[in-house]
């Protein structure tokens, strides 16, 4: 969430809500214990313990629940109570929250951190938070609000924890606005990679192969391929080499990089062999730091730009799984340069400017670029503990930013374990938010691979490395991608881009003649020969969203013509072969968006 909305007044009303539903629980389960319920992007959220019954099974809130809380939520809302903050003692907070566990726990940790204490009270309802609220709950417009969903969320989001069951709510400055959003989250369900993906035959999740591990089928397949494509065609203009290397690795490895005492909760456990702990790599750059350092650089060998489609695995937390989102095996469109300080700027830049083709490319026209930054107080724990080559790292990248009006925001404590790194945030065509691409800037590893160049003076010195993925995990990117068209996809992209449709059985032989030549000329076509009514083929290609339909009958063969349908439903008939298979040549070559 940005600096922006955390000191809005939407984020004001929708942590206030947060507070006005754990209430309303209150007053339907007064045995519940509540977590924490804090404001996000679009709305709001609360944790609660319902306890267990009788028989030891935990109790659970149905979706029947939501609108009498709804209900209950508007009661107080009309009360227009007061939203007090006081701070307080530990002691004070134990006695306060002495029937909330959870509470407890969150006391404890400002005790030990030595932050204050702070409530605060609306109506008989109390709760241990530091803010913002509005100045009253009839702030909160009773017709803007909605309860949306319950899930389940492991404490502390540690699957080692109690699960709680979470309540999800949105609220809105009015009735209309809520009522935009709604329909938003409806046209986002249409979209939904997850459910798109299996109808478009894209991949498939199998619980035999294991959570977060996607199945490429074949239009998957052909989604990844010409994206690779794409990345070699710009890669290569920039005079980067490919490189290829494995899967799995040493634990000296990651060690020396430092992955390990920062990292390790984040990959799968060690497998022993041969009395050797080898990991599933999380990440390519250490590889590549051993490719450098393979042998003597000097200042005539940079920049040296290595790239790699090679794949990582990651163990996520099983409650963060989301489709193509987010997932324990990706592949990265990575690639690691190396480079003398004087030439930083030319190479940041030639990565942001990339960064802002692909979005003219993909119609991506809402972004966000964030400096992310280190935390000095987690220096030697979190990050690399070297405070003056953090600050010039970070102003480095400041400056370059800076001095090419690129926009960008700060955020503090986001940065890379070895290095400030850009950040960028994408929004798709229906307004949804997702996480793309980094650009980085790594100061901290390079030393540890003892990785040199001879430089012009003829000493010895240590290269910078940055770290970059344009178009991030190819999963990500590609859930990203059928959301943001709808899987509409764009010609070039479309994993079929032509079906040839015969009106009866008796054009099978032209349908066949027409594939063939488009085929012969790159085009993705098949021609549908099954015995199904003609309307039936329409609506099946349509269904799977292919760009072009040709429909062929005893007309189109006689006069060696097409009849093209258009997935926009605009149409044109009698038109030649060749003038088709010109259109669509153009379209793949210029990876045009429109048909």
């Amino acid at each position: 969430m940005s600096e922006q909305y955390e000191q809005s007044e939407l984020y004001k009303l929708r942590h206030t809500a947060a507070h006005v539903l754990a209430q309303a629980v209150l007053v339907l389960y007064p045995q519940a214990r509540l977590g924490i319920g804090p404001p996000i992007a679009d709305g709001f959220y609360y944790d609660f313990d319902l306890g267990v019954d009788e028989n030891g099974r935990a109790h659970s809130f149905h979706p029947d629940d939501l609108p009498q809380l709804e209900k209950r939520m508007r009661q107080i809302i009309a009360g227009s109570h007061s939203l007090n903050y006081q701070q307080v003692s530990e002691a004070e907070a134990r006695q306060q929250f002495a029937n909330q566990p959870y509470k407890l726990e969150l006391i404890d940790e400002l005790a030990d951190k030595g932050e204050p204490i702070s409530v605060y009270q609306h109506d008989s309802f109390v709760d241990l938070c530091r803010g913002p609220h509005v100045a009253h709950t009839g702030k909160i417009p009773a017709d803007g609000l909605k309860l949306m969903s319950i899930a389940g969320a492991y404490w502390r989001g540690d699957e080692k924890r109690p699960q709680l069951q979470r309540i999800y709510g949105t609220a809105w400055p009015s009735k209309q606005e809520l009522k935009e959003h709604l329909a938003m989250l409806e046209e986002a369900r249409k979209r939904d990679h997850r459910q798109l993906g299996r109808e478009l035959e894209i991949f498939i999740l199998d619980e035999d192969i294991g959570p977060g591990l996607p199945l490429w089928l074949p239009n998957g397949n052909i989604l990844r391929e010409e994206l690779e494509k794409l990345a070699h065609e710009m890669e290569d203009k920039a005079s980067y080499q490919r490189v290829s290397t494995p899967h799995i690795a040493k634990d000296s490895l990651y060690l020396q990089s430092g992955h390990l005492p920062y990292y390790e909760d984040e990959m799968y456990p060690p497998m022993e062999r041969e009395g050797g702990r080898y990991y599933l790599k999380p990440m390519n750059c250490p590889f590549h730091h051993k490719i450098y350092a393979s042998k003597p650089r000097s200042y005539r060998d940079l920049p040296l730009r290595l790239s790699e489609y090679g794949m990582v695995y990651r163990y996520e937390q099983s409650g963060t799984l989301m489709g193509l989102l987010r997932v324990r095996a990706a592949q990265q469109n990575d690639a690691h340069i190396y480079c003398a300080e004087e030439q930083l700027e030319e190479e940041f830049m030639a990565v942001i400017d990339l960064y802002r083709y692909y979005f003219s490319l993909f119609g991506i026209e809402k972004y966000v670029m964030r400096l992310s930054k280190h935390s000095k107080a987690k220096l030697g724990i979190k990050y690399v503990d070297n405070e003056p080559m953090w600050l010039k790292a970070e102003s480095l990248v400041r400056e370059v930013m800076q001095k090419h009006a690129v926009p960008f925001v700060e955020a503090e404590d986001e940065a890379a374990f070895y290095g400030p790194k850009i950040d960028v945030q994408i929004w798709s065509a229906i307004g949804r938010e997702f996480s793309l691409a980094t650009n980085q800037l790594d100061f901290g590893v390079p030393p540890r691979f003892d990785l040199t160049f001879t430089n012009q003076r003829g000493e010895q010195e240590t290269p910078w490395c940055i770290h970059r993925a344009p178009l991030g995990a190819h999963e990500r990117f590609i859930g990203f991608l059928i959301e943001h068209y709808a899987g509409n996809f764009p010609v070039w992209l479309a994993p079929e881009q032509v079906r040839v449709i015969p009106i009866t059985d008796e054009q099978n032989g032209y349908a066949e003649q027409v594939a063939a030549q488009l085929k012969a000329s790159g085009v993705r076509v098949q021609a549908m020969l099954e015995s199904d009514r003609m309307q039936a083929k329409i609506r099946a290609a349509q269904q799977m969203k292919v760009p072009y339909m040709l429909v062929v009958g005893e007309r189109e063969a006689a006069a060696g013509t097409v009849s093209l349908r258009k997935r926009d439903g605009s149409r044109q008939n009698g038109l030649s072969l060749a003038a088709f298979a010109a259109l669509v040549q153009e379209k793949i070559a210029c990876r045009d968006g429109d048909l």
